[in-house]
């Protein structure tokens, strides 16, 4: 570190241009890109929150978001690790065509499953796929700031191939003595150095590996049956819910087309935009579907990056998880979540 880094500006909100400055392979399919500014910066984010890129790809501006997976204790770069999937337009394109010295706008930091917003003294992290990125960032962050962090993490992962980030967490659980790392391998493969259940993540299995699980805070992030699973598992163990935390960037919702039997029920005004909705889509819906520019993250109102001011009209919403009781008073709405009871007046 030299003088220069020291005198660095901080970046904590809003749009930044990143260059790619190293990439490497974590696993067959998943791959890790590590980003600095095009002037130096460094980079302030709460352990956990993901970033949001804005691409063009084939003409079209897309926005896709992926939780950071570096720590901010570590500021001077930022890492997102990306899982290829079978038609996963954002992903592959970025592992195709994302290359060293390629730049990429981004916007950020976002997302409320946090270390900061979520406190909590004894921590189980429980995480399936590429869904361990921020459970991976969380603990670096704990493990470098606080002596004697109370972690428990439990991975599931298909097989030994598909672990990612395991010699980083394992050298993490060898250095510090109340850090337990454990894993779930659907195979049914082992690990020498460490504990693992084959087959999929069970009460029992949970149970045996953090024999104090009901006495900790939860953190959950995987795909949305993964997540389900766990949720159902530990509320009928009788786990107190209110120390259960979740994160999913799922598949984009089906959208609720409008036929020309259904009509059109109340009328989105958005500046000079007007779309017609019917009751059965969201605002979200409405918006893409005119094309203005909104980031979409989880779509399942976990994320709060779709958040936007209900000027006038009424609205119904589903979800108001990362909305504050000062935002929800001003009229402050998740587009992913909320759909029109009138004609409504919106500020994005």
């Amino acid at each position: 570190m030299n003088q220069q880094d020291y005198l660095s500006p901080n970046w904590q909100r809003g749009e930044v241009r990143l260059v790619c400055v190293e990439r490497w392979q974590e696993t067959h399919d998943v791959t890790s890109f590590r980003f600095q500014g095009t002037q130096r910066v460094k980079f302030h984010f709460k352990p956990g929150q993901f970033i949001t890129f804005m691409l063009d790809i084939d003409g079209e501006r897309v926005a896709r978001s992926y939780t950071i997976s570096s720590s901010p204790s570590r500021p001077y770069s930022l890492v997102v690790t990306i899982k290829r999937i079978s038609g996963g337009r954002v992903s592959n394109y970025l592992i195709d065509n994302l290359k060293v010295g390629h730049s990429v706008n981004v916007t950020g930091p976002d997302g409320a499953f946090n270390l900061i917003d979520i406190s909590a003294s004894r921590y189980l992290f429980l995480s399936a796929g590429s869904g361990i990125t921020p459970m991976y960032s969380m603990s670096r962050w704990l493990t470098d700031t606080q002596i004697g962090s109370d972690i428990a993490f439990v991975h599931s992962a298909k097989s030994v191939k598909d672990l990612i980030f395991h010699d980083e967490l394992a050298t993490m659980a060898e250095r510090h003595q109340a850090m337990d790392l454990f894993y779930a391998i659907e195979s049914g493969e082992r690990l020498e150095a460490f504990a693992s259940v084959e087959g999929r993540l069970t009460l029992a299995a949970l149970s045996e590996a953090v024999p104090d699980y009901l006495e900790r805070t939860v953190f959950v992030c995987g795909p949305a049956p993964y997540m389900q699973a766990v949720k159902t598992m530990l509320h009928d163990a009788g786990f107190d819910m209110s120390r259960y935390h979740e994160e999913s960037f799922g598949a984009p919702a089906a959208s609720a087309e409008i036929s020309a039997q259904d009509g059109t029920d109340f009328t989105l005004q958005i500046g000079d935009v007007t779309a017609g909705l019917n009751e059965g889509q969201t605002i979200l819906e409405g918006i893409e579907a005119k094309g203005l520019p909104i980031i979409a993250a989880c779509r399942s109102g976990v994320c709060g990056a779709c958040k936007c001011q209900v000027l006038s009209g009424e609205t119904e919403s589903s979800s108001e998880m990362t909305l504050t009781p000062m935002e929800i008073e001003q009229g402050f709405v998740l587009a992913c979540s909320t759909r029109l009871k009138s004609d409504v007046t919106l500020s994005l």
